[in-house]
């Protein structure tokens, strides 16, 4: 999976300084990324132990590490940058090793940490496939988030160079890069730049767009169609706990992985896959996933087979006795222009209970959107209530954080 002789170098040296601290097969590693430039050489150099690893977020408050690190009891952590080193380290364990220790993104609440074997990523890897077009790949947000450290080690998977940046620059994906793994908020941006500037859409050499952590709207699906008509646009669905669990490339639909079973129980997706995480840590001990399990997604399945994801049951709004799901009314609202984005919530009302609430980045006309609430939505699912913010709240994999 190391792609270069540089990454490999450093990947070697750090599996050779972890072993030096005692870490073997079975071991966990705690890599701080606020004090660690090479998260990545550090993560391969566990890899290659068949030790498993956390990525600790700088973004969670002193009770939220805290608590991670008391469920991973990692047996090392480490900080800084490892030495590079031209003698290699034999690889242990095999597909059904642990290697990756991800949380809970906390957009609804406390992280949780999961455990994943390296098969589970590598085939979801091979459910992406490989990128059509030899070249770097973008990776432009933070390891300690499992969306672009997913994005990474597909980049190596595929034989290709993952060009790693702490934040996304639209000019940067259309010059430098063959491939980018993004949100689907990112490929707004991207797309808002190029609508801008002709000469970017002439000269750009993106090739495959690869969007998971939200739906990527219909308006959003046929702008990146018009303006990059030379890009595939892969879209996937699904969850720390589940790894993928259905893809959609160019104007198909959203389908399950193959191997990948589901099952919509009372309008909630459950999954038996073998993509899956093995279980939680709770306190350094492992409490085992059950066959079936399910994130609490509210989805709907066609006839034949095609799945619409819905919004986190979480994410639901009571308004007079009806539930509206908050994604469906952002879908519609992100159309508009001038939207950033779009959150939408419930806020108390006396006789209502609660009220939908829309929290809207960006600079659009109110009148703009009440336009496409009406013609979007039904009348109880329309926000009454409209605030204006130059910045929602977001996670470090950029998705909007529901829970502050």
């Amino acid at each position: 999976m190391i792609a270069d002789g540089t990454m490999l170098a450093r990947a070697h040296g750090a599996a050779r300084e972890l072993a030096a601290r005692g870490v073997a097969e079975g071991a966990r590693v705690a890599i701080d990324s606020a004090d660690a430039p090479d998260v990545l050489a550090w993560f391969l150099g566990a890899d290659l132990l068949g030790a498993a690893t956390l990525v600790i977020e700088p973004s969670w408050t002193p009770r939220e590490r805290e608590a991670v690190l008391a469920d991973a009891r990692p047996d090392v952590v480490v900080s800084g940058s490892p030495r590079p080193t031209a003698e290699s380290v034999p690889r242990a364990g095999d597909e059904d090793t642990d290697f990756y220790l991800p949380t809970t993104s906390g957009s609804s609440g406390r992280p949780k940490v999961l455990t994943r074997t390296r098969g589970s990523w590598s085939r979801s890897f091979a459910a992406l496939g490989c990128f059509p077009h030899a070249g770097p790949v973008l990776v432009p947000g933070p390891l300690s988030s499992s969306l672009f450290l997913f994005g990474a080690l597909h980049a190596l998977w595929a034989g290709q160079e993952p060009r790693l940046r702490p934040r996304f620059e639209p000019e940067t994906a259309c010059a430098e890069v063959t491939a980018a793994h993004l949100v689907p908020a990112m490929l707004a941006r991207l797309l808002a730049v190029l609508e801008r500037r002709p000469d970017l859409r002439e000269s750009c050499v993106l090739r495959t767009v690869v969007c998971g952590g939200a739906h990527v709207g219909e308006e959003l699906r046929a702008q990146c169609s018009r303006l990059l008509p030379r890009t595939e646009l892969i879209e996937y669905y699904g969850s720390a706990e589940h790894s993928l669990i259905a893809i959609r490339r160019g104007e198909g639909a959203l389908r399950t992985v193959p191997g990948v079973e589901i099952d919509v129980r009372e309008g909630a997706l459950w999954v038996r896959s073998p993509l899956s995480f093995r279980g939680y840590l709770r306190q350094g001990a492992l409490d085992l996933a059950p066959e079936w399990s399910t994130v609490d997604d509210l989805v709907r399945v066609d006839d034949t087979g095609a799945l619409e994801v819905l919004g986190r049951a979480g994410a639901m709004v009571s308004c007079g006795g009806k539930l509206v799901a908050a994604e469906e009314v952002e879908s519609v609202l992100r159309r508009v222009q001038g939207v950033v984005d779009v959150l939408v919530t419930g806020t108390p009302h006396p006789t209502l209970g609660s009220v939908v609430t829309a929290i809207v980045e960006g600079s659009p006309e109110l009148r703009d959107l009440r336009a496409a609430a009406r013609s979007g939505l039904e009348p109880g699912k329309r926000p009454r209530r409209w605030v204006m913010t130059d910045a929602l709240p977001r996670t470090a994999s950029g998705k909007l954080r529901r829970s502050l």
